[in-house]
């Protein structure tokens, strides 16, 4: 259940993110439903590249983390984004970045605020369950 719950909160993100920075577009629906299915399937994606690769390239990057005081952070997860779109650009639907890396960066900058108050109203919603 958490898994899903993180998916809806990354769509929305994402979706947010296609709103606000130029060149980040979300491809391959025309309709409202098609385009929420493919943001669903882009975060899904998106999840599992976070939860398989970011560790690995997270702790090969402690010297670089260490040296920026953690900004690093912030390249790790442009590097997660441009990930999931090269992921995605092999398909007919997903994400497609024209405006290069600080595109990207801007996008993954966003996506991780948007994302970070999502999982916070979520937690907090977990909570008052219990």
């Amino acid at each position: 259940m958490t898994f899903v719950l993180r998916v809806i909160v990354n769509a929305f993100a994402l979706w947010i993110t296609s709103l606000l920075v130029t060149g980040f577009n979300i491809v391959g629906a025309s309709s409202a439903e098609g385009k929420i299915f493919v943001l669903l399937g882009v975060a899904a994606i998106f999840g599992v590249v976070n939860a398989a690769v970011r560790p690995v390239v997270a702790f090969l990057s402690v010297p670089f983390y260490i040296l920026t005081l953690g900004l690093f952070t912030f390249v790790v997860n442009t590097l997660m984004l441009l990930l999931t779109v090269w992921i995605t650009e092999r398909t007919s639907w997903g994400i497609r970045i024209d405006g290069g890396f600080w595109t990207a960066f801007l996008a993954a900058l966003l996506v991780t605020v948007v994302s970070f108050f999502g999982s916070l109203a979520i937690g907090r919603a977990d909570r008052k369950d219990r």
